[in-house]
């Protein structure tokens, strides 16, 4: 079985919801329904997962009256006070997790700790912040989840924040949508480059993408996005911007969600899962075979059910075999991409 390192999940976000603050559901595997969601411990075990970025996102404090319409235009920004308890709140999930687990979890800073946890058994997990509305202009809050393991960090979600405009998910739609960076997210930037914290594009928009192409002077990274030119979803990236990735000798994270797969945009589980390989295939051909990575956002989507969670991934590993991907390059984009990845942007 190879060893699955994934660039995205919802984990945190799914326990924080069920009231779970122990994670006694991951640990055990015996929620029920929605509640059980994509990944657990026991599921993870069986489907050869080594870890992954465990993401904290802040969810809206009310559901939109119209989410069709939200997902479409967009999401409203979140106040910081508001952003900053449930950040909290889901970075102290991820630590008790850790404490909890009698070793067998992990919040790792370093690609040497992905490395000897996947060696141990161990899953390693990438203390993750999908959109910064807990970060206020000074910078100060960084420095506080820096402390307490920070390794990477989206700007922004799908919404506006200070430091920027996210794509919202329209289809089909160039992911040139809005303005990019603000000063805020310009000094972000510089910061997480001091500090050696990845910057994930998944969620930018096409101007701020760029702003940030030329303004890092890390590899450019999206955890988890797809193509644009096989499913025109703003949520995708464009054959420039791919090349972009590629000249940084960057990666990206294969995103499992059938909205961002399908050529159609639909949301239907019933995807096959030779539209992933072809988009890997694409992905391969534009970054060469050290830029290409998986980012399933489980916990967060909905997947091919062919998948189904976490203990069916290894049906993808099967599919890119048949696919013509040989055992060297699955095996890159299943573990070894990410973990070279992240030795260059954080040292060994």
């Amino acid at each position: 079985m190879i060893p699955i390192f994934d660039g995205h999940n919802d984990v945190l976000l799914r326990l924080w919801r069920n009231g779970d603050r122990d994670g006694e559901a991951f640990f055990s595997g015996e929620a029920e329904g929605r509640a059980k969601g994509h990944v657990d411990l026991p599921r993870a075990k069986e489907g050869g997962f080594a870890g992954g970025f465990f993401a904290i996102y802040v969810m809206p404090r009310k559901p939109p009256r119209n989410q069709k319409l939200a997902v479409q235009s967009g999401f409203a920004a979140e106040p910081q006070d508001y952003a900053m308890k449930v950040a909290s709140e889901q970075a102290s999930i991820l630590l008790r997790l850790e404490r909890l687990s009698e070793g067998g979890f992990r919040i790792v800073q370093t690609a040497k700790e992905i490395r000897k946890a996947r060696r141990d058994g161990v899953i390693a997990a990438i203390f993750h912040m999908e959109g910064a509305e807990a970060i206020g202009p000074d910078l100060a809050e960084l420095d506080l989840f820096y402390a307490a393991g920070l390794r990477s960090l989206g700007p922004v979600w799908s919404r506006p924040t200070i430091f920027g405009h996210g794509v919202p998910f329209k289809f089909p739609h160039s992911p040139d949508t809005g303005p990019g960076l603000t000063e805020a997210g310009e000094r972000l930037v510089r910061r997480c480059n001091e500090l050696k914290i990845l910057i994930d594009l998944s969620h930018m928009n096409e101007k701020g993408f760029w702003d940030i192409a030329r303004l890092s002077d890390s590899p450019l990274v999206a955890t988890h996005s797809n193509v644009h030119a096989i499913c025109p979803s703003a949520r995708n990236l464009t054959d420039k911007q791919l090349d972009a990735i590629a000249e940084s000798k960057g990666l990206v994270g294969l995103n499992y969600a059938v909205a961002f797969l399908r050529t159609d945009g639909a949301h239907r589980s019933e995807t096959p899962l030779d539209i992933m390989t072809r988009h890997l295939a694409y992905l391969v051909e534009k970054l060469g075979e050290d830029g290409v990575a998986l980012g399933s956002d489980f916990d967060g989507a909905m997947v091919p059910r062919a998948i189904g969670d976490v203990a069916g991934v290894q049906n993808l590993v099967e599919a890119m075999g048949k696919a013509g991907f040989g055992r060297t390059l699955t095996r890159k984009i299943c573990h070894t991409n990410w973990e070279n990845l992240l030795a260059r942007i954080w040292g060994e």
